[in-house]
């Protein structure tokens, strides 16, 4: 098998030369494990925090993956299964039942929604909107990010419930492009062609009720400026700041009290149990085609660090997958 170990620190943006490739040999199976071979791997923008410290040097990685059994030492598991685990970076993994979630067969949905609308980036988008903001049906929405995993996510979700107007912001006039024609956006800017709050203001000339947002910075100021009184932020990550390069809290922040607005932050790994209701809510739209999972997926496994290097610049349009 072969794995990515991180062997740096990164100092602002990450290099190809902070990972190293390393070759071992496959884990045995043991008693109460089983072997997966993996098929689809997730490079996520949390994993930019990982590197400062979480991860450790020199070992392996974590990451969302989806992986089938090939062999078993435990009843749980069978051979041909299809599991999701956190065990990515790596061709193979040695995994107990307890560390993984058997997929359903899905028929007419993609294996590749499971790490998308369907994954933790769907469910950061869900419970973003639903139990944190509340978003209710009329609502005007903005979503910072808004054509990555999360924000295109975001977007579908929120038409479903019923959002009134749905704005997004994302890095360049084909993504604006894509959010409206092909997501069912609204309105899009690239924040790359102005002024984000004025960008903002013009998109949204009445205001917004609710912001989702995944940048912080200068994005969550001027969501800040344009949200109408007791409007609501759900704030779900801050990659302007991943990089050490830019604060992730904005210089207008006391307006939330002028404006008496709800900013709550969130992390989806408290919120698993909402997956169910996911899964129920979105399974009868992907399977009618109403909506789809938005991806870029990258062939190979050698091509894992430069994928991952790609999302956190910003090329890549909905979930960026690695296929194995």
């Amino acid at each position: 098998m072969t794995e990515i170990q991180l062997v740096r620190r990164p100092s602002g943006a990450p290099t190809a030369d902070l990972f190293a490739y390393v070759e071992t040999e496959p884990p045995t199976v043991r008693p109460g494990t089983a072997l997966v071979q993996n098929l689809l791997l997730s490079v996520d923008p949390y994993m930019r925090e990982c590197m400062d410290a979480e991860w450790e040097l020199n070992a392996s990685l974590e990451g969302r993956a989806i992986g089938r059994v090939i062999e078993s030492g435990t009843p749980e598991l069978g051979p041909g299964d299809l599991v999701f685990h956190r065990q990515g970076w790596r061709t193979h993994a040695l995994v107990t039942p307890a560390e993984v979630r058997k997929l359903d067969d899905l028929p007419g949905v993609p294996l590749s929604a499971h790490l998308g609308i369907l994954g933790g980036t769907g469910l950061s988008a869900y419970v973003g909107l639903t139990r944190i903001a509340k978003l209710q049906p009329g609502e005007t929405l903005f979503v910072t990010a808004a054509a990555g995993g999360v924000g295109t996510a975001a977007g579908r979700i929120a038409k479903l419930l019923g959002a009134g107007r749905v704005i997004g912001s994302t890095g360049s006039t084909a993504k604006a492009k894509y959010l409206t024609e092909e997501v069912g956006f609204d309105a899009a800017f690239s924040y790359r062609s102005g002024p984000i709050g004025e960008l903002l203001a013009d998109a949204a000339p009445d205001g917004v009720d609710v912001c989702l947002d995944n940048v912080g910075g200068e994005h969550l100021a001027a969501a800040i400026d344009v949200l109408r009184p007791r409007g609501r932020i759900a704030w779900c990550g801050a990659v302007s700041s991943y990089d050490h390069q830019a604060p992730a809290a904005p210089s207008n922040l006391y307006e939330v009290v002028g404006k008496q607005l709800r900013l709550e932050g969130f992390l989806v790994r408290e919120h698993q149990d909402a997956r169910p209701e996911l899964y129920d809510f979105l399974t009868p739209y992907l399977r009618s085609g109403e909506i789809v999972s938005d991806q870029t997926i990258v062939p190979g496994f050698g091509s894992m660090v430069d994928a991952f290097l790609a999302m956190l610049r910003g090329e890549n349009v909905g979930k960026m997958l690695v296929e194995l």
